[in-house]
């Protein structure tokens, strides 16, 4: 029988079928990081159960990791303490842990790619609802709880009941200045964010296979703001590119065996979806968010939606409370809200290339005054080769501080927040209310429009800003 992508890699990863419908899957990957492994470490120690396979379970420092320059810690005694617990649990599990002084602390969603960790076909599983990300490279990833991350700790297994499958196809080809992130905001302002609630998605056609991998990533790490738990990309030369070499990843004769594998993992040609969705990739525009969810979205060059006119009756409260909380008002133009600061970093947009975007419109150019802006990129990798182009160079000419990478103004956890009535272009994943500190008013966007922001001292895309002076 034609199978999709889901079916391929759940039906390889079944152990045994349970009451309820539900699966107990093997876990080939399990990715830790402080905030939610020390706790899960020490519950399996408390039961004096030994950690089922140490070399399948890879952990990192992020959450709550000081980005000041130089930082080894937490910016808290407390977030120190829960840093050093991570240190130490791990090394008595015999579980790696990716820390400052061996090069390759970075994001847990960053440093699994690059690190080649993160492979087709594989179940990947980590306490963090953004481990959709993995996804980008036909892999079946998922955010697991944290009494699920002892169970994986302690039986390398997790029990599951098998999604719905949809595919999400991208039609044609997105026209100049759309990136990733625009398509997958406008795709959760289109469909809305429990659209995807019980579903696998997968993205499929011309638009997306143009993608490069770090695009697919940033694509894949929003499914969960679509109500998925998964998003998938199946993987192809493009994919392939990027795995070789990379530490942890097949090498020599092994990695071309392995490409055998990898291309039977995509979609049959005639699998059937439980639900199919059709994207104009030619009608996407520069996105942003408005409002407290990620479904409120607009162009760049639209206005503040109406919600008496613009919103389903069942959701027109809602929008009225989000333009309240946002300090906006219907019809105003978009690309006139004054900002605050900005915030370029997150598992969503911390790579090199998202680096490389901003970096771009901030070529001499400058901050706007009074305004603030931080970069946080998502590895000491990606910092190290960001620092070899120059692009730190021109983050801080611009008026950019460059910090240490980590989780950072993403969700605040250590403390690196956006002041209360302060306006903050985003490139993470949530603009929910207190997401980046309490009172803080966000915007979702790219690294260009994030930029571009700064500059202008109001929301704005690239080609929104006079020309560089010579």
């Amino acid at each position: 029988m034609p199978a999709t992508m889901l079916d391929k890699i759940w039906d390889a990863h079944v152990i045994a079928s349970l009451p309820g419908e539900v699966s107990l899957l093997h876990v080939d990957r399990h990715l830790m990081h402080e905030l939610t492994g020390v706790e899960a470490l020490r519950k399996v120690a408390g039961r004096q159960l030994p950690v089922r396979d140490p070399a399948l379970t890879f952990a990192t420092l992020d959450h709550v990791t000081s980005t000041l320059p130089l930082a080894r810690d937490g910016d808290e005694p407390w977030s120190t303490r829960m840093i050093q617990a991570m240190r130490a649990e791990s090394r008595a599990h015999r579980i790696p842990l990716f820390d400052v002084d061996d090069g390759r602390k970075g994001i847990v969603h960053v440093i699994g790619p690059e690190l080649g960790l993160t492979l087709p076909g594989l179940t990947v599983v980590c306490g963090d609802s953004h481990t959709c990300t993995h996804g980008a490279f036909g892999a079946l990833a998922w955010g697991i709880g944290s009494s699920e991350v002892a169970h994986v700790l302690a039986t390398q297994t997790i029990r599951q009941r098998k999604p719905k499958s949809m595919r999400v196809n991208f039609h044609g080809a997105v026209t100049e200045g759309v990136t990733a992130k625009d398509m997958i905001l406008h795709l959760i302002g289109k469909l809305g964010t429990a659209a995807g609630t019980g579903f696998a998605i997968e993205y499929a056609g011309p638009a997306i296979r143009a993608l490069d991998m770090e695009a697919r990533m940033t694509l894949c790490n929003l499914s969960i703001e679509l109500g998925a738990r998964q998003g998938m990309i199946a993987p192809d030369e493009v994919t392939f590119r990027y795995i070789e070499g990379r530490e942890f990843a097949p090498q020599g004769t092994m990695f071309d065996r392995a490409i055998e594998a990898w291309r039977s993992v995509a979609s049959d040609d005639t699998a059937s979806f439980d639900h199919e969705v059709d994207i104009d990739s030619a009608a996407i525009r520069p996105t942003v968010t408005w409002g407290t969810s990620p479904e409120h979205v607009a162009a760049i060059d639209a206005i503040v939606p109406d919600p008496d006119h613009d919103c389903d009756p069942g959701a027109r409260a809602a929008w009225h409370r989000a333009l309240a909380y946002m300090r906006l008002e219907p019809g105003q133009p978009i690309n006139t809200i004054p900002i605050d600061r900005v915030f370029i970093g997150s598992c969503t947009n911390s790579r090199l290339s998202d680096l490389r975007e901003a970096a771009s419109v901030l070529q001499g150019r400058h901050i706007a005054a009074g305004r603030v802006g931080w970069v946080v990129p998502g590895s000491l990798q990606v910092k190290r080769d960001a620092e070899r182009e120059g692009l730190d160079k021109v983050f801080t000419r611009a008026g950019f501080e460059w910090r240490e990478p980590g989780c950072s103004m993403c969700v605040g956890a250590n403390g690196d927040m956006v002041a209360p009535g302060q306006r903050c272009v985003s490139t993470s994943n949530r603009n929910f209310v207190g997401r980046q500190g309490p009172g803080a008013l966000t915007h979702l966007a790219s690294p260009a429009i994030a930029a571009a922001s700064a500059v202008a001292g109001h929301l704005a895309a690239p080609n929104m800003l006079p020309e560089r002076r010579p």
